[in-house]
């Protein structure tokens, strides 16, 4: 059995209704003014319907209240008119002739326009007469069916009641106060009756519903002006300020917030103003000290390079001709080349690292297929591998992965990203996958050595920074490998994202557009945290120390951009 596709205008509409419930719940979340004069709506609302209720309870109670006690009166005073009326009358005789003469004589009855009997003091009224000792269907003046049964029941035992009921008439429904007392007579016992319509009280009441309902939605209307005006008073200073804010990180420190007045907001505004100068006086102060730092940097490594020279030229002698050099001699020459390597490796750096940070290094783009370049990297670190005792697996498409870079800068970064890997790695396999989609391109470089703790993700990039200073490093790194490499990658408008776990390992990242200038949505290779299933660890032998084995979540995803911290792990 198939199941029914709904028709295209109810989808179009159910989008439409869901597009505008997500818009207006994203403007009910940003717009504080919405929120206030919301809020008073809804509670003037109640309040008023609480308030409406009551009044009309109240006026109501009130009109039944006056109008059952003038129809009580009424009925005591007839009574005393009828009583006089049928005194000394012979009621065996003609009953409903004579009860007729007794009603006509009420108060000097008027016809009301609604087919009442008479009018008085308490309103139109009809007059019923019935006399009580015959029994079923008994002789009766007036129209004996609109007096309910539990009136007439509580009459026959000669008390006075009164009940508001509806009776149906030509006209419609009718409300009544219905009012009965008995009334003493020589011979026989005689009920009166006296029928109070209500309508004047329900047109009464009507017309306050219509009034408190029309007064109630335009105070609630006020209500809402109001509350919008005064939440716009102290919304629009705080936009402003945010507006300030906002221009202000984006890096116009001259913004000022407008100060007008002498109260809260005024203060508000003063002391954010303050706060901004200090800022800016800090911001200021600190762009000055980093001009400085970077340019010291720059000098000294410029200043270095002459007596390193000199001091490389006297030490590659002394190298050449260490075999006529005592033993002791010949050792310390070799030293001093091999700190001279790294040195000269550390200076490099520096003089990278002062590019970078002045803004005046570029990129020389090519298109490029980037499995040469990844290639080439990975086997000049083959043999640095094969001493170690480390296996590196290389996973790469058949097809050609072209995209615009800078080969010498990208190398630098893969260099960098293996180096780390083999001085972390414990000696275990290291993976590294190439991938590529429409439009980016990225290389995982995946060790499973001593990972990363909790936090540690966040300082991988610092320059100097090192997790473990008294590990053994295999290739002379200098502290600043990864925090080039990050900005290499903001270069190319790429990413360099790194993720690990104490004990199961780390992995490293490369993300590049395929186009310079195309923003990066996505990478194609995941890493392990946002792959379906941990990669599966290489074989190793069972000599080798375990390791835990915990599926992983911990990423930490450093966005390339300026001012992020550069360090090596």
């Amino acid at each position: 059995m198939t199941r029914a596709t709904p028709p295209a205008a109810f989808v179009a509409a159910a989008a439409w209704l869901r597009g505008q419930w997500e818009e207006f719940t994203s403007l009910w979340r940003r717009s504080l003014q919405l929120r206030v004069v919301a809020s008073t709506l809804a509670l003037s609302s109640v309040m008023l319907l609480v308030l409406g209720l009551v009044l009309q309870t109240q006026i109501t109670d009130g009109l039944l209240r006056a109008k059952t006690e003038a129809a009580t009166k009424q009925a005591f005073a007839s009574r005393d008119q009828v009583a006089a009326e049928l005194v000394g009358v012979d009621l065996t005789d003609d009953v409903v002739g004579r009860f007729d003469n007794a009603l006509n004589a009420l108060a000097n009855p008027l016809v009301g326009s609604d087919g009442d009997a008479a009018v008085s003091g308490a309103g139109t009224f009809t007059a019923v007469l019935v006399d009580g000792d015959a029994g079923v269907n008994p002789p009766h003046s007036g129209l004996l069916e609109e007096v309910p049964d539990e009136l007439a029941a509580d009459v026959l035992k000669n008390q006075p009641a009164q009940k508001i009921h509806t009776v149906s008439r030509e006209t419609g429904e009718v409300t009544l106060v219905a009012v009965g007392v008995p009334v003493s007579t020589p011979s026989r016992a005689v009920q009166l009756y006296l029928l109070f319509p209500l309508t004047s009280e329900q047109q009464t009441l009507q017309l306050v519903q219509n009034t408190l309902l029309l007064g109630g939605l335009l105070l609630t209307l006020l209500l809402a002006g109001i509350a919008s005006l005064v939440t716009r008073q102290v919304v629009t200073p705080v936009r402003q300020a945010a507006e300030v804010a906002e221009r202000f990180a984006d890096g116009h420190l001259d913004e000022r917030m407008p100060v007008t007045g002498e109260d809260d907001v005024a203060r508000l505004a003063v002391s954010f103003n303050e706060m901004a100068g200090s800022i800016q006086r800090q911001i200021r102060q600190l762009e000055e000290f980093g001009a400085l730092q970077r340019r010291f940097t720059s000098d000294v490594s410029h200043e270095l390079r002459t007596p390193l020279t000199t001091v490389r030229m006297a030490a590659d002698t002394i190298h050449d001709y260490r075999e006529d050099l005592s033993p002791a001699l010949a050792r310390s020459s070799e030293l001093l080349v091999d700190e001279l390597d790294r040195f000269e490796s550390l200076l490099g750096d520096l003089l990278e690292i002062s590019r970078l940070d002045a803004g005046v290094a570029d990129l020389a783009v090519e298109t490029l297929d980037l499995r040469g370049v990844v290639r080439t990297v990975v086997t000049a670190v083959r043999p640095l591998a094969a001493h170690n005792g480390t296996e590196i697996e290389l996973t790469m498409p058949d097809s050609e992965v072209t995209a615009e870079f800078d080969q010498r800068r990208v190398a630098r970064i893969l260099r960098n990203l293996l180096g780390n890997a083999l001085d972390h790695g414990e000696g275990r396999p290291i993976q590294v996958r190439l991938g590529a989609d429409e439009h980016a391109v990225a290389v995982l470089v995946r060790d499973f050595g001593v990972g990363l703790r909790d936090g540690e993700g966040e300082l991988v990039f610092n320059r100097f920074w090192r997790a473990d200073p008294s590990r053994n490093r295999r290739t002379g790194g200098t502290g600043l490998g990864l925090s080039i490499s990050l900005e290499d990658a903001r270069l190319h408008g790429g990413w360099l994202d790194v993720w690990g776990e104490q004990g199961v390992g780390a992995a490293f990242r490369l993300t590049l557009p395929r186009l310079q200038g195309t923003e990066l949505v996505h990478s194609p290779v995941p890493l392990p945290s946002e792959a379906a299933a941990e990669p599966v660890e290489p074989a190793r032998d069972a000599t080798q120390e375990p390791h835990l084995t915990t599926v992983l979540h911990d990423t930490y995803e450093v966005p390339v951009r300026e001012g992020v911290g550069e360090g090596q792990r």
